[in-house]
């Protein structure tokens, strides 16, 4: 049997960036798994799920899975989220559907923030730091601001600065007012990495109020890196699995399906 169908879950938008960084990392994902079918969804922009789950289903597809390509986002049970899973089920009783748990926040993509800012350092020529904010995509869910905030500990511990966490959109603090907050408390030197995908409308509006706020340099956003494709196939496999009928292995002990096709 073929393994699930991979839908990776990107946000869109309006800077044509943000779904090139989706489609750079379905390209990654292919060349990592070449028997594995992989496609790119957004919620802002088409192709939405429901259109490319469709077309799957018109070439036979009978199993996928949905990665949501969230940083800031670290459940798969949001309303969206929730409210889309039940369109495609009702659209296509037969096809078995299950979401993965989104990309983020896993911890191996501070590597990436620091990458980012290591590069805008340089690019700024600044080679002394005394603090740190830690610049979220917000999002609505409690608990993954939780999660969010060990996240920026765990960066800060590892710089051994103080830093402050941040969050885009409506969510609070802003960039600018974590950056404030630092040089209120004698910091001169303060710099500001991003947990963004890609250059959003609000994170360049994050960006630019940071700026403004007296912030050295401002990480550009994670991007497509090697990481983020890890943590793809990652969240795809652990979810893939939920999909294994188990029953052949109770009653006539036949291999489980999926497994040599998915395997990490």
């Amino acid at each position: 049997m073929t393994a699930p169908s991979l839908i990776l879950l990107g946000q869109g938008g309006r800077d044509p960036r943000v779904a090139q960084i989706c489609q750079t990392l379905c390209g990654q994902v292919r060349e990592l798994r070449p028997g594995l079918d992989v496609q790119v969804a957004f919620t802002d922009n088409p192709p939405t799920a429901l259109q490319m789950i469709n077309k799957l289903v018109e070439h036979g597809v009978t199993e996928v899975v949905l990665t949501p390509l969230s940083l800031s986002d670290a459940f798969s049970s949001s309303e969206d989220l929730a409210q889309l899973l039940t369109a495609i089920r009702a659209a296509h009783p037969g096809l078995q559907v299950v979401a993965s748990q989104p990309v983020g926040p896993d911890p191996r993509l501070l590597g990436v923030v620091d990458r980012r800012l290591r590069d805008e350092l340089r690019r700024r020529r600044v080679d002394d730091l005394d603090g740190l904010v830690f610049l979220a995509d917000g999002h609505h869910d409690p608990r993954s601001h939780a999660i969010i905030a060990r996240r920026a500990r765990l960066w800060s511990t590892h710089h051994k600065l103080p830093t402050v966490i941040a969050f885009g959109g409506d969510h609070g603090p802003s960039a600018a007012e974590a950056v404030r907050s630092l040089l209120a408390q004698g910091r001169r030197h303060v710099a500001v990495g991003s947990w963004y995908l890609g250059p959003t409308d609000d994170f360049r509006e994050q960006a630019q109020l940071a700026a403004e706020a007296g912030a050295l340099a401002v990480s550009a956003p994670l991007g497509a890196e090697p990481e983020l494709v890890e943590s793809i196939i990652s969240r795809y496999v652990v979810s893939a699995m939920d999909l294994v009928d188990l029953e052949p292995l109770l009653t006539e002990q036949q291999p489980v399906r999926h497994l040599t096709a998915v395997s990490a």
